[in-house]
């Protein structure tokens, strides 16, 4: 009897009781769910609906569509697809602690993940590189930063995070040399893994080079900026007195510290724990619990969400179309109107 009541308290926790090979179902308190349900859907909303904004905004307003605008487009269609076709059912992967919707779909998803994923982060390193031309070298920018050269950049950035991902999951070269019980342990199971060789290859050319393109380059902006605030300062002593140089100075340089500060610190604390576990992982048994992976999967998510308001609403032009789109087009406000950017 004892035995009888084992194995079936056991089929109630299977993602497929009638499947020998099936997961075990993380059994979690129904107040627990609905938490963690109601926290992900916000983030999804203020994903998919920030980024939309973002789009129609910069498709709407021809001032707006700058070479680096255009790249801020190419950066929201990506989060609001990573936020349409992928966060929601990593949201019930995690919550019902089970994958039900086959292995061929789980291949799929996995593919569209790694691509949205490193797409928004290159494209993030394409600001980088495009602003630290604009400030660095502000002569030549104009000849370089063309938008048939940013739109070159773009379609280099998608293909290659899609031949990459898809590549990468469909060929299975992340899973060569590891053990059976490792790549497929049991049905409704949807974790990517990675061996010690893609383990290291991935995150290095996907986080680990971009991320310190982007430290050096902004490190850079950011001491070009100082300069500039200082030349400008310089230059109003005739009109402002002593005291108020010093203070338009010091709010410019603090500006450009907080926004540089807040565009790195944002993308590092969303990416870099998901990256080293990638990286550790192969080498310490893949013995990281699986609800800690999904939370560092969806702290990465996060950056997405935080995208829009960073490049988007912490700029000005922004700031006025979002006014008018929201008061005449959302609540038909008629004097949005004489709103201008």
């Amino acid at each position: 009897m004892d035995i009888l009541f084992v194995n079936i308290s056991k089929n109630v926790y299977l993602c497929f009781p009638n499947q020998p090979d099936s997961c075990i179902r993380t059994e979690r308190l129904f107040a627990l769910k609905e938490a963690m349900y109601i926290l992900m859907l916000a983030a999804i909303v203020m994903t998919v609906f920030g980024n939309l904004l973002v789009i129609i905004t910069i498709s709407h307003f021809k001032q707006l569509q700058s070479p680096t605008n255009l790249i801020i487009l190419s950066l929201a269609l990506v989060d609001c697809m990573l936020g349409c076709l992928v966060m929601p059912f990593s949201m019930v992967r995690w919550v019902e602690g089970c994958w039900l919707l086959g292995e061929h779909f789980c291949k799929i998803h996995s593919s569209l993940d790694m691509t949205l994923s490193i797409a928004s982060i290159l494209h993030l390193c394409l600001v980088s590189i495009d602003r630290y031309i604009a400030i660095c070298d502000p002569l030549s920018y104009r000849l370089k930063a063309t938008k048939n050269t940013i739109a070159m950049c773009i379609t280099v950035i998608w293909l290659f995070s899609c031949l990459f991902s898809f590549g990468i999951v469909f060929s299975k070269v992340n899973i060569m040399g590891l053990d059976s019980t490792k790549i497929n342990p049991c049905a409704g199971n949807c974790a990517l893994i990675f061996n010690k060789e893609w383990g290291i290859i991935a995150p290095l050319l996907n986080f680990y080079i971009p991320g310190t393109v982007m430290s050096c380059l902004y490190l850079k902006i950011f001491h070009v900026a100082r300069k500039h605030a200082k030349i400008l300062s310089n230059r109003t002593t005739v009109v402002v007195c002593r005291e108020m140089k010093g203070q338009v100075s010091e709010q410019r340089e603090r500006k450009a510290a907080t926004t540089l500060g807040i565009v790195m610190g944002v993308f590092i604390l969303c990416w870099l724990p998901f990256f080293l576990t990638t990286v550790i992982e192969p080498f310490i048994g893949f013995s990281t619990r699986l609800d800690v992976f999904d939370a560092l999967v969806w702290f990465g998510y996060f950056n997405s969400m935080f995208n829009p308001l960073i490049y988007g609403f912490f700029y000005p032009h922004f700031q006025k179309a979002f006014k008018i789109i929201i008061l005449r087009y959302i609540f038909h406000i008629k004097n949005s109107s004489k709103l201008v950017l």
